[in-house]
């Protein structure tokens, strides 16, 4: 059930990265300044993270207060991405394209750790 749930989660999290990159390149095409679209793609990508994980891969009710838990942990998702590519860049000498893909590859173990442990949690039922 895991492993599906894992595998799952890889196809919605792809998904939502497509999102993100789609939007983000649109609103810049539109003209939006840089850290406008950044933000506003990134937000977009989440409730589009948000909506498939809870019916598709925890097949969990996808309420508000669900959806707080799951973008505060987006964010500390993002600053740990974030984090872990600076480092490896200016600490380890990673090369910048290695450095992202190993940020991400963290932050993605990050938020699906703690979405299947606190977010969507089984034994622990939202509120409406």
């Amino acid at each position: 059930m895991k492993d599906a749930r894992f595998f799952r989660y890889v196809l919605t999290g792809g998904t939502a990265a497509c999102v993100d990159l789609g939007g983000f390149m649109v609103l810049i095409w539109m003209g939006m300044p840089l850290i406008a679209a950044a933000a506003a793609s990134f937000i977009l990508a989440a409730v589009v993270n948000f909506r498939l994980s809870a019916r598709y891969v925890f097949r969990a009710k996808g309420d508000l207060r669900r959806f707080g838990l799951f973008f505060l942990f987006a964010i500390l998702g993002l600053v740990i991405n974030a984090g872990v590519t600076v480092w490896c860049v200016q600490m380890a000498g990673f090369p910048a394209s290695m450095a992202k893909v190993f940020g991400i590859g963290v932050a993605f173990v990050f938020n699906f750790s703690v979405n299947a442990a606190i977010v969507f949690r089984r034994d622990a039922p939202s509120k409406a």
